[in-house]
């Protein structure tokens, strides 16, 4: 079992997801199985394949959802700006340009937009760090350093 980190706002989208799916969605496919079957033979009937597969698809979300909801951790900004935690923002400089991440959960991640996994190479990297620490990340290109300028 392992541990989902979130914000308030992603938990709260999530769980409107799960409700709609559980409700609506579930009902939208049985009706679709429901009239598919009225077709007769099962085997050749595609409705009924198509149905069935986005059945799968929805429980399968489902079981994933309710895995995440039960097992979150709703992330807070941190108290502690002396060290780089879940839920921080780094400001850092790397080739003398200065970027900004957030630590978030692996569910939240949007590295375009700023928004990195504490999972990640880089993520791993900060965790922990302080004002003034480098923080080492090897990457594909090679390796790259990050020196931490502030933490919120």
């Amino acid at each position: 079992m392992s541990k989902y980190y979130l914000t308030k706002v992603r938990l709260d989208e999530l769980t409107e997801e799960l409700n709609e799916l559980k409700t609506k969605k579930r009902l939208e496919v049985s009706e679709r199985l429901k009239r598919a079957k009225e077709f007769g033979d099962l085997s050749e009937n595609s409705e009924y394949s198509e149905a069935k597969e986005e059945q799968v698809q929805v429980e399968a979300r489902i079981f994933e959802l309710e895995e995440i909801v039960k097992n979150a951790s709703i992330i807070k900004k941190s108290s502690d700006k002396g060290e780089v935690s879940i839920g921080s923002t780094v400001h850092a400089e790397r080739d003398g340009k200065e970027v900004n991440y957030q630590i978030v959960g692996s569910n939240e991640a949007k590295p375009e937009e700023g928004r990195i996994s504490n999972e990640s190479p880089l993520g791993k990297a900060f965790l922990g760090k302080k004002v003034g620490d480098i923080a080492e990340v090897t990457a594909p290109g090679g390796e790259t350093t990050y020196k931490i300028m502030g933490i919120e």
